[in-house]
């Protein structure tokens, strides 16, 4: 059916002339409210819900937080000013052990881990889209910066009017099967239209800032968490030259990621990086800019979301699937080739002209063109790292 307009000058998702039982999942942002009442507007009748995730008492107090204390007084209030019903859920046990844990196991890993993709993944669109289901609802709905799309072989997602704001990257875990029963009214709309509509219906929140990266972690010290969660990420160890000299020691590998030039604590007369982290033995090995460059990437828990199985893209053997690739959030869409390995099974992907940096643990996200409003293919966290060929990284 043809899409609405709103005078906003956003495309308001196409979804049934019907009146629709919609569950809205508000954080207690301005996102998420706006994405109910653009539900609300279209005559659906609409259940806010907020989960209470974790750190009741003092995240009561702070500011940039998400799902806890004030947020959820902030949800209650937007609830009420919408006229819908609004329930809080306890979620802070399935959060801790599904995405905390998780968090603080991938950093002894030696990795660097994006926990909002495995909030996502594990408790929005898992749990909460169970609790749908259990209401009745015919949709879940959320306040992320993506569009849902029907295409002829079902739904398919689709980077954000506003690229400004776009999170694909860090839904490309949602599965197909998911897509069937969610919507991101926000998808056509940019920041200061969703501003300006929330300010219009009269929300308290309207102007509220956006809640940071990671919700769970107070003033950013994500190290502090992680030490008490596991004490031996913590433990000293040596920091190695990549030519063998022993440089200096430090205070835990938690401290570092691949890439990190700033606090390494040693000084040599040349840049030096983190090039690689070895949890085993505590060993933080550092060197020169090129030493981080790398054009092979191998994925891991890859999620498809194409519109035909993998394997008929990949092609016979020794083919692949030219495509586009974020290696970080914030990065611009660069061409790369899907490959599957032909004795291991495993997907790689590989970069003409490499990429510096690249840390285990974060994601490689997949789309089909390199467009400001490309399709999201899916893709997966990167496993390991390698440099097949002498080429220089731009």
């Amino acid at each position: 059916m043809p899409a609405a307009r709103s005078p906003y000058g956003n495309t308001l998702p196409a979804v049934s002339k019907a009146r629709l039982r919609v569950v809205a999942a508000m954080s207690g942002g301005v996102d998420s409210a706006v994405a109910a009442a653009l539900m609300q507007q279209q005559g659906h009748e609409v259940i806010g819900i907020t989960l209470q995730l974790y750190d009741h008492g003092e995240a009561t107090r702070r500011t940039g937080a998400c799902c806890a204390g004030q947020d959820i007084h902030d949800a209650r209030r937007a609830a009420e000013r919408l006229g819908i019903a609004h329930y809080v859920l306890d979620y802070e046990s399935r959060f801790r052990s599904a995405v905390i844990e998780t968090f603080a196991d991938s950093y002894v890993r030696g990795e660097t881990p994006i926990p909002c993709v495995t909030c996502n993944q594990e408790v929005k669109f898992n749990d909460l889209l169970g609790t749908a289901r259990d209401l009745g609802a015919d949709l879940l709905v959320t306040g992320h910066y993506i569009e849902r799309r029907d295409t002829g072989s079902g739904p398919g997602l689709f980077r954000a009017a506003d690229t400004a704001r776009d999170q694909s990257y860090f839904l490309f875990a949602t599965t197909r099967a998911q897509l069937e029963l969610l919507d991101f009214p926000l998808g056509g709309m940019t920041k200061p239209e969703v501003r300006r509509m929330a300010a219009d219906l009269g929300l308290p929140i309207a102007a509220k800032p956006d809640s940071q990266d990671i919700c769970f972690v107070a003033g950013g010290r994500y190290a502090d968490v992680v030490a008490r969660l596991r004490p031996q990420a913590a433990e000293p160890g040596e920091i190695v030259h990549v030519d063998g000299r022993v440089l200096g020691r430090h205070e835990g590998v938690i401290h570092f990621t691949v890439g990190q030039r700033k606090g390494l604590g040693v000084a040599t007369g040349e840049p030096l990086f983190v090039v690689r982290i070895e949890p085993d033995n505590r060993r933080i090995i550092v060197g020169p800019r090129e030493f981080l460059a790398v054009d092979d990437i191998l994925l891991r828990d890859v999620n498809w979301l194409g519109d035909a199985p993998l394997e008929e893209y990949l092609g016979g053997q020794g083919c692949g699937l030219d495509l586009f690739v974020r290696v970080r959030s914030t990065q611009a869409l660069r061409p790369a080739t899907l490959v599957r390995d032909a004795q291991t099974g495993a997907l790689h992907v590989r970069l003409p002209g490499g990429e510096l940096g690249v840390a285990r643990g974060q994601a490689c996200v997949l789309y089909e063109d390199g467009g400001e409003q490309a399709r999201l293919l899916g893709g997966g966290f990167i496993a390991g790292t390698s440099r097949l060929s002498a080429a220089d990284a731009t």
